[in-house]
């Protein structure tokens, strides 16, 4: 690691050197470089969904007062809420919320969803309540890297990212300490360190977002973890973790 090292001091990241050498490191040796590199430079978004309780854990361990990015976007589910909180209370968490501009009702009405538990155009509604508040936020805050908690298993668009990736996008260094654990490794930790996961983890919600059925669905044995978000479309991102805003153009709604 001394080249890879010395690229770091020298204020230039080499990532074709860093992404190599993260290969073989930790999740924890990948946040305690990223501590180290950019200390409260760095933020972190979770959606305090079914595992973010691991890279919480880890993060605040590192940089304890680091700012955890939430985006509210309206149609969180009440125990996500409750989940977030209990976070806050035992990991003493700096949590900057940040909301969707738009009234959730008023938004169904005028983008004409009558059916307030399904969607019909999803990716309207990831880019007008979960993308633009995102996006507000990284442009308020700054910051010059972003620690994020995607793997490589969770979906085809996952596969080929790297640990630490330049997103042009948020204009910081995107940071992903979990690429390769599996979810042996994520039960293990949690374990080992007595962290909760989400309420409605136990009730089949393996992967949780927002509340509309056709957002986060409870999934059936066999199923792929991913399987119950956005079920019935060919839609497995809700655009955060794109390195383009690729989303609808929201002014319009």
């Amino acid at each position: 690691m001394a080249a890879v090292t010395e690229n770091i001091a020298s204020g230039q990241l080499d990532l074709d050197l860093l992404n190599p050498a993260f290969e073989a490191s930790g999740p924890e040796k990948i946040v305690g470089w990223a501590a180290g590199q950019f200390g409260e430079d760095a933020v972190m978004w979770s959606s305090f969904g079914a595992e973010s309780a691991l890279l919480l854990h880890m993060a605040t361990r590192a940089i304890p007062n680091i700012r955890v990015i939430m985006v509210d976007t309206g149609y969180l589910f009440p125990e996500t809420w409750r989940h977030m909180e209990q976070l806050r209370q035992r990991l003493n968490l700096n949590v900057w919320v940040y909301r969707t501009q738009n009234d959730p009702i008023a938004y169904l009405h005028h983008a004409g969803e009558e059916n307030p538990t399904f969607r019909k155009d999803r990716d309207s509604c990831c880019a007008a309540n979960k993308n633009e508040p995102m996006n507000r936020a990284m442009k308020e805050l700054a910051p010059k890297a972003w620690l994020r908690g995607i793997r490589r298993d969770q979906a085809d668009t996952r596969k080929a990212a790297k640990f630490v990736e330049w997103s042009k996008r948020y204009d910081a260094y995107a940071i992903s300490p979990l690429l390769n654990w599996g979810s042996r490794e994520i039960y293990a930790y949690m374990k080992k360190h007595d962290l909760p996961f989400h309420p409605l983890y136990e009730k089949g919600y393996a992967s949780i977002g927002c509340n509309p059925l056709s957002c986060t669905r409870p999934i059936t044995a066999g199923e792929d973890a991913r399987a119950g978000r956005w079920a019935g479309s060919d839609k497995v991102e809700c655009g955060l973790n794109l390195p383009v805003d690729n989303s609808l153009d929201s002014s319009r709604l």
